[in-house]
């Protein structure tokens, strides 16, 4: 059953940066761009050029994992927005995401993208419906290639299924369009990060 009302939804979590206005269900408009690190200086004029300019009744934003800097960049976009705007903020994972954009699933699989220092950030997903198996891990290729899932997603599945030696690898990116294929609960996250593991980088005391 389709959300009602309008969601404005923010994807900086990953290499792409996207954004998407939905009403009732039905995507009215969406933009998406592959900017590696551009998220900062991208994000804003994306909203900017949607319908209204972004203005909805409700703001879901992606909380990772993903990159530390583009995670922030769409949390504290989204944040100020929200307060702004006077509307709830929530979040989802970039993982379910990118599982929700894969055609014909079968019963299950795995998302793994870049986690930084050689390992990936891996989640396993049954599809009818779209639900994690369970919580998603960081792990070097090798060691992630314990999963048995056959079909692998995401900018992470060559490097996994080439530990594993065999399985399919898809690069699916995170699009904030496919955010109508999620269940209610998979969007209806805090808005707060989600690490997997500690940032490379602290703010000083």
């Amino acid at each position: 059953m389709a959300r009602p009302g309008r969601e404005l939804v923010i994807e900086t979590a990953t290499a792409a940066c996207s954004v998407a206005l939905v009403e009732d269900g039905v995507v009215i408009a969406a933009l998406h761009e592959t900017v590696g690190r551009g998220h900062a200086e991208r994000l804003i004029p994306m909203i900017a050029e949607l319908p209204g300019a972004g203005r909805a009744d409700v703001i879901r934003v992606d909380c990772g994992p993903g990159s530390f800097t583009g995670i922030r960049v769409g949390l504290a976009a989204a944040r100020a927005l929200g307060l702004g705007w006077g509307v709830p903020v929530s979040g989802f994972s970039s993982l379910s995401l990118i599982a929700a954009a894969v055609a014909d699933p079968p019963a299950t699989l795995a998302v793994a993208i870049g986690g930084g220092h050689g390992e990936l950030f891996v989640q396993r997903f049954r599809t009818a419906p779209l639900q994690p198996i369970e919580p998603v891990f960081s792990a070097r290729p090798e060691a992630a290639a314990r999963i048995g899932e056959a079909l692998v997603v995401g900018g992470g599945a060559d490097a996994l299924v080439s530990a594993r030696g065999s399985g399919e690898a898809r690069d699916v990116e995170a699009n904030a369009a496919n955010i109508a294929r999620l269940q209610d609960e998979l969007v209806a996250l805090p808005p707060h990060p989600i690490y997997v593991r500690a940032p490379d980088a602290r703010p000083p005391d």
